[in-house]
């Protein structure tokens, strides 16, 4: 440390944190407990609907339906608490990410203060392995470099030299919060704290952000509308009783328990138990594909997604630094694999060659091992390594690994070094094995060629001619101008010492092309999306000319191409214009990323935005579906994300749509289903009180507690089946859901056609029972029970296929059909012929009537499988 150098003192830091605050990064838009569960409340009409008709049943002394009532308005809210809590916590991540102690300078003295205190004007001590705590000014730096890519999205070092104005300073002189010190060390003044940082700017943005989901709208909208239908009814059916009829204290009470029977036929109670678990069903199938679930709601708004988003570094990438071409002995190999892995193949003219049977590669790998301070350990991931040093350092150890040369392989002591620099741009070694010495030096290709005076030669080692240098420089100019970062090796053999003496007179060994190289899956899953018909948008904060090439390596689709700079000149109202023509975003900051996912959004796009930073981690929460990186990524990126890859493979997001177009799919099923049972019910008792006063029926035709059983029960549990049933083989083969509802209008007429069905049966089964044969009203309420809970098993197996007869096709094409209707049938058994019948005003009926319900069952499928093979032909009603 420079002696001149004192610090701030106890005091004046104590009232610097007073002014400026904690360092620490604070939740603006933090959300209470109580809050986050009102939400569950407001503007959730399931849920005024259901508290109404609990008041109602325990007002006129119905209390097991108010039980049960009560019981779904509990889970309702439960589960939408449950998952907005676990939404609310990505801050706290963020919190983590900076160091909890820090050496700083203050009175003279280094200390070690809690991260926290640590205000502008606080001297810090910055050390490689080190997290840096606030943003700060470089005063002193030896071989500095940091990891920004947290940040910045870029995969690469960048290396920091001191500012020389403290107050007037670039991005190359200063160190941000968040960055991981990956070489050197230094001195640095702190600036910025806390939320005045670049990344508690992050932070801000990312608690200002809102997301909103489109399932919820849609499930609302339905919700909205059975509301007031039932609201409708209940009170106009409610009220036509009453002015029928003289007005008494029982009929006041029958009119109290018709309200409820028509409001809790309005909507079926058990539609947001059957969602979640059809949501969790495929969270489920999902996670076996490594797409790991944040928030269910968004699996549905997955197969609406018309543009992905995608960051490069870490998700079309590796986020790895990785040597694909090697020059050495004037030839060219290409070297196999992506990333840390370790297996690849050295390629030479479309063969593959054994490095150690080439004389000059061998000695290039060498080379790139001794000369070198990373360290590469097995990882957790198989056929993976573990990293710690500089990437390009940690790639050249990589490419060797595949060669089967490691450093453990040589004993050797290092007994001299010059270590890299910015100025010199070369690192140099003299490394003893035994009684031999060597010098091993690497560095950029201009630099190490001026040092080289030779070059070795699969035929030895030979004087280096203008020509060899002409061809040197040329290959290394094609290697730049194709992206790659370039890393020229060179040795010699003898005693040496001091700088001149390693750094001159070198043998010339070759060039390592290096590069942050595309997924190799990644080509396939792009080809998928435009057959989907969903556009892919690159946004990196890296150069223009490296996304252009990793583009057309993977075969994005053309368009134009726009940097940072250029989208701070245009409005947001300009960007909207122009976004959908741009699919190379280059060289962006965060609040760029929000304007373009925001742009995406006002030109109506259902938008999925991938990433792994905190860079990116504003976005991902803006977009309708943010995707994190599950082994690259941030806690940060993973807390805020909908979607987190497990294994970071661009491909997966791919999986991941085609599920939720299956699943919205299902969902567009069992909505169908349920609300075709419900349509039914509504009918059935509307239907029954105008018939009352011609046929003598008793009001209603079903109890209230009898809709509750089947809504809960005997329709619920065929309708989470129907979230089982897999995709259709052509599911990917049509363009995106833009803007579609749950219901198109020809759902809504098979809808309408099978409820009115179920209502003509059930209604002639209670004319047929109570009118003709003259039985009670306990034992006709039970039988046009049993017969409505058959045909609603019945409309499931139709509901399994809009296109595919249910006579025909085997029963177990979705086995948990099967199941869940035998289920079904157990629970009414129960509730008919055990104690239960009591509690749920029904009485035991003979077998036959249950052949009856069962021919009613029968000549509805029939009918419907006919109106399924004419549709087939004729078209009149589309479904997917």
């Amino acid at each position: 440390m420079n002696a001149k150098i004192k610090g701030l003192s106890g005091a004046r830091a104590k009232k610097l944190l007073e002014q400026f605050g904690p360092n620490e990064i604070i939740d603006l838009g933090r959300i209470s407990i109580v809050r986050i569960l009102l939400r569950q409340i407001k503007n959730n009409f399931i849920v005024y609907l259901l508290i109404v008709a609990t008041a109602i049943s325990f007002a006129v002394d119905k209390d097991i339906t108010a039980y049960t009532i009560l019981a779904v308005i509990v889970i309702v809210i439960l589960t939408g608490f449950i998952q907005e809590y676990k939404a609310e916590k990505a801050i706290e991540y963020l919190k983590k990410m900076v160091m909890p102690v820090t050496l700083a300078v203050r009175d003279g003295e280094e200390t070690e203060i809690p991260s926290r205190e640590i205000v502008p004007g606080d001297v810090i001590i910055v050390r490689m392995g080190e997290k840096v705590p606030a943003d700060c000014v470089i005063i002193e730096a030896s071989e500095l470099a940091a990891d920004e890519s947290i940040l910045t999205g870029e995969s690469r070092e960048v290396y920091k030299t001191p500012a020389p104005d403290p107050d007037n300073y670039g991005d190359g002189n200063a160190l941000f919060a968040g960055s991981f010190i990956v070489g050197g060390k230094g001195l640095a003044r702190a600036v910025h704290t806390g939320m005045n940082t670049k990344f508690g700017q992050i932070a801000g943005m990312i608690s200002a952000t809102e997301k909103t989901l489109p399932l919820q709208a849609k499930v609302n909208k339905i919700v909205k509308f059975m509301a007031i239908i039932g609201a409708s009814m209940a009170i106009l059916t409610g009220l036509g009783v009453l002015f029928t009829s003289p007005i008494n204290e029982e009929l006041v009470i029958d009119v109290l328990i018709l309200i409820i029977a028509i409001s809790v036929s309005a909507f079926p109670e058990g539609f947001p138990v059957v969602l979640i678990t059809t949501l969790s069903v495929g969270a489920f199938r999902m996670a076996k594909k490594d797409a790991i679930v944040n928030r269910m709601s968004i699996i549905e708004t997955l197969g609406e997604t018309t543009v992905i988003c995608t960051d490069k570094t870490g998700t079309i990438t590796k986020g790895e630094m990785t040597v694909k071409k090697i020059f050495c002995d004037h030839k060219t190999y290409d070297l196999g694999g992506v990333g840390y892995e370790a297996k690849g193949d050295f390629v030479r003219e479309n063969r593959v060659i054994d490095p150690e049977k080439e004389k000059v590669l061998a000695l290039f790998l060498k080379t790139a091992v001794l000369c070198n301070d990373a360290v590469i350990k097995p990882g957790e991931i198989e056929n993976a390594y573990k990293t710690s040093g500089l990437p390009t350092e940690a790639a050249l150890l990589v490419m060797a690994a595949k060669a089967k040369i490691f450093r453990e392989d040589f004993f050797h002591d290092r007994d001299e070094e010059l270590t890299f620099s910015s100025e010199r741009k070369m690192m140099s070694v003299l490394i003893r094995d035994g009684k031999n010495t060597a010098v091993y030096a690497k560095g950029a290709p201009e630099v190490i060629l001026d040092k080289c005076d030779r070059i070795r030669k699969s035929t030895g080692v030979a004087k280096i001619t203008a020509k060899d240098r002409a061809r040197i420089i040329a290959e290394a100019k094609k290697m730049a101008q194709a992206t790659y970062r370039t890393i020229a090796l060179a040795y010699k053999e003898g005693e040496c010492s001091g700088k001149d003496c390693l750094e001159s007179d070198l043998v010339f060994l070759g060039i390592a092309a290096i590069e942050d190289p595309p997924r190799e899956e990644v080509k396939e899953a792009l080809l998928t999306c435009k057959r989907a018909g969903i556009a892919v948008k690159m946004i990196t904060g890296d150069n223009l000319s490296t996304a252009l090439s990793i583009a057309e390596q993977i075969g994005l689709e053309k368009g134009r191409a726009m940097e940072g700079g250029e989208l701070d000149q245009v409005t947001d109202e300009e960007l909207i214009k122009i976004v959908n023509e741009i699919s190379v975003f280059a060289r962006v900051r965060p609040e760029h990323k929000l304007r373009i996912v925001r742009a995406l959004k006002e030109n109506g796009e259902i938008v999925t935005m991938t990433g792994d930073g905190v860079n990116d981690s504003p976005a991902l929460k803006e977009a309708h579906i943010g995707v994190a990186m599950g082994i690259n990524g941030t806690d940060v990126s993973r807390s805020v994300a909908d979607l987190i890859l497990k294994n970071d493979n661009f491909a997966t997001i791919v999986d991941a749509v085609r599920e939720g177009r299956t699943i919205f799919n299902n969902i567009r099923k069992f909505a169908t289903y349920q609300l075709s049972c419900n349509y039914a019910e509504l009918t059935i008792i509307f239907v029954g009180v105008l018939l009352s006063p011609f046929l003598g029926w008793p009001v209603p035709v079903l109890l209230a507690i009898h809709i509750l059983f089947m809504n809960l029960i005997t329709d619920n549990l065929p309708a989470i089946t129907l979230g089982f049933n897999h995709s259709s083989p052509d599911i990917m083969e049509d363009g995106p859901r833009k803007g579609s509802g749950i219901f198109t209008k020809d759902m809504i007429i098979a809808l309408a056609l099978s409820g009115f069905i179920m209502a003509l049966f059930t209604l002639g089964a209670f004319y047929f029972t109570y009118s003709v044969l003259g039985q009670s009203v306990s034992d006709a309420r039970t039988t046009s029970l049993v017969v409505l809970i058959l045909l609603e098993i019945a409309g499931a197996f139709n509901f399994r296929s809009f296109r595919k007869n249910v006579l025909g096709r085997s029963p177990l094409a979705n086995r948990y059909l099967v199941y869940a209707s035998l289920a079904s049938l157990f629970a009414t058994a129960m509730v008919i012929y055990t104690p239960l019948n009591k509690g749920f005003e029904t009485t035991p009926i003979p077998f036959w009537d249950w052949l009856v319900a069962a021919a009613f069952a029968l000549a509805m499928v029939v009918i419907f499988d006919i109106l399924k093979k004419i549709n087939n032909k004729k078209q009149y009603l589309r479904f997917e």
